[in-house]
């Protein structure tokens, strides 16, 4: 039976081996010869003012996981403007986001969009997790329209679903589709991370005691170092959620930092 011809462009070395494998985690590969020596990266590091104390990471194997900065909870028109809340806590992030992506960007820190992205049909929801968002079987639900625009409230290529405009997303960016308050769950977001010899995980979005949190400690027990970056988090529940968060974190899950810190030690 005769060999199927490469579906993808392949790069080969000078050895005239092939690479495999998309990330940190690769092989190279001849009709003769699988070579899985993998030799490691030169670490760039970074040293960052953080609580409860400063950290040194590895930029070559961190990664910047941005969690639900969607329309549904941040845009005019959305799911949170729908139920009547203030705004302005869910788009503080937004700014801060601006300057710090592109600077995390230059050095190769991948950015992971972390958003809700549910299946039309909802098969794959239980009940623990539709309840939250239609307490009294009154509400929208996940997958309900929204009045006014009609989008379908975080489904999947939906308007309700996507990242609010002011944040670009580029090509080299990574997205994952959550379907619960942790974007870990039922998701290829640890996979992915592992291919890409990640180690250190940067946290933003909203909300910051729910899915951000909620995300992190599921990063933390799977043995990630998680650094919250608390100017790019945001949060409609009232302000002692966010410092039981923060304390939380400090004491027990990782460390907060801001994006001014984080500026300064890439810049050092």
């Amino acid at each position: 039976m005769a060999a199927k011809s490469m579906s993808m462009a392949t790069t080969k070395d000078d050895a005239g081996m092939a690479q495999i494998g998309d990330g940190a985690y690769t092989w190279k590969v001849s009709p003769t010869h699988v070579d899985l020596s993998m030799p490691p990266a030169t670490p760039v590091l970074a040293t960052i003012a953080a609580e409860p104390q400063t950290i040194t990471i590895d930029l070559k194997r961190s990664a910047m996981i941005v969690v639900d900065m969607q329309n549904d909870f941040c845009a005019p028109g959305g799911w949170v403007d729908w139920l009547g809340a203030d705004l302005s806590p869910e788009r503080a992030p937004i700014k801060p986001l601006q300057r710090l992506l592109p600077a995390l960007r230059a050095t190769g820190v991948p950015i992971i969009w972390l958003n809700w992205g549910n299946r039309a049909d909802r098969k794959n929801l239980p009940p623990t997790t539709l309840y939250v968002f239609n307490r009294d079987g009154n509400g929208i639900g996940i997958g309900g329209e929204l009045p006014g625009n009609g989008a379908h409230l975080l489904e999947k290529d939906s308007w309700s679903a996507a990242v609010v405009d002011e944040l670009e997303q580029l090509p080299e960016d990574i997205k994952v589709d959550k379907y619960r308050i942790s974007g870990f769950w039922d998701t290829p977001l640890d996979s992915i991370l592992k291919n890409l010899d990640v180690k250190t995980l940067f946290f933003s979005g909203v909300n910051t005691d729910q899915c951000v949190l909620h995300s992190l400690t599921d990063a933390h027990f799977l043995g990630y170092n998680c650094v919250l970056v608390e100017d790019c988090c945001g949060t409609t529940s009232p302000d002692f959620c966010r410092e039981a968060t923060l304390w939380n974190v400090k004491f027990c899950f990782g460390f907060v930092t801001d994006t001014n810190q984080i500026m300064e030690g890439l810049a050092s």
